[in-house]
């Protein structure tokens, strides 16, 4: 079985994750497949990169989930979540990802 790459399960975890609370109204469920995509991603993140990256990947991901609710206020949502989704998928790419 081919390996996801990191960059795609990130960006996946933040647009997937809001797409699944818009849709279902239900933003705890938003939450689940933010969180399940953000520990999938970490895992890869350690295992390519190591635990310091790991971890500064993994507060970008955070960061990105929570810049993106004033983001979206100044250029809506879906733009928003999309910018932030490829903002992490880039540097997941650029610091795990192209080594591999």
């Amino acid at each position: 079985m081919a390996k996801v790459p990191s960059a795609v399960v990130a960006a996946s975890g933040l647009v997937g994750g809001y797409g699944v609370a818009r849709w279902t109204r239900q933003r705890p469920l938003g939450g689940i497949v933010l969180a399940v995509a953000g520990v999938a991603a970490a895992r890869q993140w350690r295992q390519q990169a190591g635990g310091v990256a790991a971890g500064a990947l993994s507060a970008a991901y955070v960061a990105a989930f929570a810049g993106s609710h004033p983001l979206a206020k100044k250029v809506g949502a879906w733009p928003a979540v999309f910018g932030v989704a490829g903002a992490v998928g880039l540097a997941s790419w650029a610091v795990a990802d192209r080594r591999g």
